[in-house]
């Protein structure tokens, strides 16, 4: 509250505790009123407002006296004096409420470390949400394929050839090359550098043990997490976004059975069988390569194949398929569900999908590595 020097318009009592507003506060006495109000000294004292030596108020007096006392001051004038007129305090209540909020308080300071360690929090807190919402999802998708398994009624064998044929015979051309050529560039590689020490043979043994153990199903199952899982992902979306999977669940229908296990069942199915195109390919590009580059005929490469690499390479590195079929079907058709409905969504959850389906086939294959070693196959 200001306080001010005894004027015409603004009068202090004597010990200073209640403003007299007095006289006209008009447009015709604006200039006089604002001169006053600038003369004014701020003051941390309270007062009690007396309004009734005042005479005549219009909307530009109103606006001064909103100005001197504050919008909080305003109000409690406005409960405090009952003896107000109602054309008074109907203007003088419009301008309490139309005043401007004061400026917010500057933003504290706070710690970046502090701010770090609530960032890594939410983001753990999301991660496990997202861990339970997975173990949930895989705990529903095998107990209805359990369900269903000796109930051959209830299988969907048209939509399982269906995605049989769109997750594997079209990704065979892709999955192919890509093992060729890692495969060729693996042996170039490993000739390179066991050329140093005289032992380019093993380049035979390197590329065989790299396909049949790792990188036959790991390459099959990245390039399946994003070619497949995304697709399953946008097509589960799209008819949630479009309230078809509503529509399926009004009919008595189970979504679950209808468009997870189809798409689950031809995963574990053509994964499998992509992983062994793939070692087949990534072989033969091994073996192109050490027939140009070390003279390995093919003949000599698979004889060399035959003594040196046992079967067990094989069955392990397969036996890793069928794991990762199903996280990327689970995965991918979980995101799908999760779509809001709008197709910003759909494009969301679909990179999600094929961010969490590698991340998973990563850290699956190294525990499946350390597993190995330590079982000693």
């Amino acid at each position: 509250m200001p306080h001010s020097a005894q004027s015409t318009f603004i009068r202090h009592s004597d010990d200073g505790s209640t403003l007299h507003i007095a006289g006209d506060w008009t447009l015709a006495n604006y200039a006089r009123l604002r001169q006053q109000l600038a003369s004014l000294q701020p003051t941390d004292t309270p007062h009690t407002v007396d309004l009734s030596a005042l005479n005549t108020l219009d909307t530009a007096g109103g606006q001064l006296l909103a100005d001197l006392l504050g919008p909080d001051q305003l109000q409690h004038l406005l409960k405090q004096d009952q003896q107000l007129p109602d054309e008074r305090r109907a203007l003088l209540q419009r301008l309490a409420d139309i005043q401007p909020e004061p400026d917010p308080q500057p933003a504290t300071h706070i710690n970046p470390a502090l701010v770090l360690l609530e960032r890594i929090g939410a983001k753990m807190l999301l991660l496990a949400g997202d861990l339970r919402a997975l173990l949930g999802f895989i705990g529903l998708t095998l107990s209805s394929l359990l369900a269903n398994l000796l109930r051959p009624g209830r299988w969907r064998l048209t939509a399982i050839a269906a995605q049989i044929e769109q997750t594997g015979i079209n990704a065979i051309p892709i999955v192919a090359l890509l093992t060729f050529m890692v495969g060729a560039v693996i042996a170039f590689l490993g000739a390179t550098v066991l050329r140093t020490f005289g032992a380019e043979i093993f380049t035979v043994d390197l590329v065989a043990f790299s396909f049949l153990r790792e990188f036959g199903v790991l390459l099959t199952a990245i390039l399946m997490a994003g070619r497949t899982a995304s697709a399953f992902t946008a097509q589960i979306g799209s008819m949630k976004a479009n309230e078809e999977i509503d529509a399926i669940r009004a009919l008595g229908l189970n979504p679950l059975e209808l468009l997870v296990l189809p798409r689950v069942i031809a995963l574990l199915i053509t994964l499998p069988a992509l992983t062994f195109i793939a070692m087949l390919c990534g072989l033969l590009g091994g073996a192109m390569v050490c027939a140009f580059s070390l003279h390995v005929s093919p003949t000599m490469f698979i004889s060399m194949l035959q003594e040196n690499v046992d079967v067990q390479h094989f069955l392990l590195g397969l036996a890793k398929a069928p794991v990762f079929a199903f996280l990327i079907a689970v995965i991918g058709c979980m995101e799908g569900f999760k779509v809001s409905g709008s197709a910003e969504s759909v494009g969301e959850h679909t990179t999600s999908s094929v961010v969490q389906c590698i991340f998973v086939v990563i850290l699956v294959d190294a525990l499946a590595a350390l597993f190995y070693m330590e079982m000693g196959w």
